[in-house]
């Protein structure tokens, strides 16, 4: 039985008419750039976050990238990000000459740790990004507290976290600015690069909206330097289409991880934890596990697709040893790195499909 990580086809042919329509409007209009179709899907995304501003952009990193643009972040400023994530939360900060500041996580949830923060804040701290990793929020009331002292920017990279909820609030909500991509494989994903930068004050959200096209404002007239981070309408019309199905799968993936807690009880691996207060998507379902790189590859020997997020942190990447970064550094992160294991939780997956991936991992451990 073919398992795969993630099983695109099986989510399109429910939805193909819809699909097929949003993109047949936007052929039929021939605006490709912004227009209508984005700004349609940055107020509904805008509501379903509970923000007044939605900013469609180019990617989740392009978002990472353009809302710290926006908060003025550059040379000489610190930025703490967790260093347990995917490369563009740190990437964008180096990208505007910011240090990026590694923060070490909490062993259950894999967020960024809390309660070590305050020994990383310094007089040059300008922002933290809080990544909502795998589905579930960071810890963000003590967060923005420890931020409002300060003066410090706090942006929520939520690409991994739409529809996600902290203490019932969603997230996007829960920052000063948060970021979102809409890669193929995410929760919401376009049929290509997409990203959206959420905010309810309104001056950030017209910075950004400068930012996207290059910094003009009207057209040809600089005041600033920005980038081209536009969102394109086709992409934007495809996410139309799966929006009002998006809590639907966020409920099915949960399913799904509550199946596979059931399968997996007992078996000594480590099941995802998530806090009372929060409601995950599963946008990944992580396991922790001995013997981590062998169980992946009797697996994909059976043809159960998986995957490590993330094997290398941040703090001990090659491109960021100017840094000073050593390994024992940040110990639970990195521990976590040598364990962790995604398996397939997609919306789709069946019952059967989920059986056979349990029934797998237990003979591997039992041999």
């Amino acid at each position: 039985m073919k398992v795969p990580l993630l099983d695109l086809k099986a989510q399109f042919v429910t939805i193909e008419k819809e699909i097929r329509e949003a993109i047949d409007r936007v052929l039929a209009s021939q605006g490709f750039i912004l227009g209508p179709e984005v700004a349609s899907l940055e107020a509904e995304v805008a509501a379903f976050t509970g923000c007044a501003h939605g900013i469609g952009v180019s990617s989740g990193t392009d978002a990472l990238l353009c809302a710290m643009m926006a908060a003025g972040i550059g040379p000489g400023d610190e930025v703490i990000v967790p260093t347990f994530t995917f490369f563009a939360t740190a990437g964008c900060v180096a990208r505007l000459g910011a240090r990026p500041v590694f923060a070490d996580i909490e062993a259950d949830t894999y967020n960024i740790d809390v309660a070590k923060l305050p020994d990383l804040i310094t007089p040059r701290t300008r922002c933290i990004i809080p990544v909502h990793l795998f589905g579930q929020c960071a810890d963000m009331d003590p967060i923005m507290e420890i931020a409002a002292g300060r003066k410090i920017v706090v942006i929520e990279d939520a690409a991994q976290a739409l529809s996600a909820k902290y203490k019932g609030r969603p997230a996007g909500s829960l920052g000063h600015m948060a970021c979102f991509s809409f890669f193929p494989s995410k929760n919401l994903g376009c049929f290509g690069d997409g990203g959206m930068i959420t905010t309810n004050d309104g001056e950030l959200a017209e910075k950004c909206r400068i930012l996207r096209t290059h910094g003009s404002k009207p057209k040809y007239y600089h005041k600033t330097i920005g980038g081209n981070f536009r969102l394109d309408a086709l992409q934007a019309a495809v996410l139309r289409a799966k929006l009002p199905h998006l809590e639907s799968w966020s409920e099915a993936r949960r399913r799904n991880a509550r199946r596979y807690d059931e399968l997996l009880a007992g078996t000594g691996i480590g099941l995802p934890t998530v806090r009372a207060y929060n409601t995950m998507i599963y946008n990944q379902y992580v396991i922790r596990c001995p013997r981590r790189d062998d169980l992946k590859k009797f697996l994909q020997e059976r043809e159960i697709g998986t995957e490590i997020y993330y094997p290398v942190p941040m703090h001990i990447q090659e491109c960021f040893a100017y840094l000073h970064g050593r390994e024992g550094q940040l110990p639970v992160a990195e521990k976590a790195a040598r364990e962790v294991l995604a398996l397939p939780v997609y919306p789709e997956l069946r019952p059967e499909q989920q059986e056979f991936v349990a029934a797998s991992i237990r003979e591997f451990y039992s041999a």
